[in-house]
């Protein structure tokens, strides 16, 4: 099992990191990326289980990802979890749209970032 871990903020990639690592232990390989075109490679190549998505982001936001992921690519099986400092309900009906399987606002919560990771992986 894989999840990949999206985010330009290399302190937040490594804080998710490492509220995750314990899934190692387990057998679940963590994956990160930069920015979206570095997370479309590796979801083409390596086709994580869970995606934990930043929605902003340079060049390719989360919301353009996750639509590619889903609809372009129809990798429908691949779970989203779009991250963002935006809690507007425009943001999670945009989220909706583009087809996140769930939408978490930042500052999240470490513990229920992993027990949302351990439900999606059947944990």
């Amino acid at each position: 099992m894989k999840i990949l871990i999206v985010d330009d903020e290399p302190h937040l990639r490594m804080l998710i990191q490492q509220t995750l690592e314990e899934l190692e232990d387990e057998g679940v390989e963590l994956l990160t990326a930069a920015n979206g075109d570095e997370a479309l490679d590796s979801i083409r190549g390596e086709q994580p289980n869970l995606v934990f998505l930043d929605v902003m982001m340079p060049r390719r936001n989360g919301f353009d990802v996750c639509h590619i992921v889903k609809n372009e690519l129809g990798l429908t099986h691949i779970h989203i979890i779009l991250l963002t400092a935006k809690g507007q309900e425009f943001d999670r009906q945009r989220g909706q749209e583009v087809g996140a399987d769930l939408y978490m606002t930042k500052p999240f919560d470490p513990d229920a970032l992993l027990a949302k990771a351990r439900a999606v992986l059947g944990l």
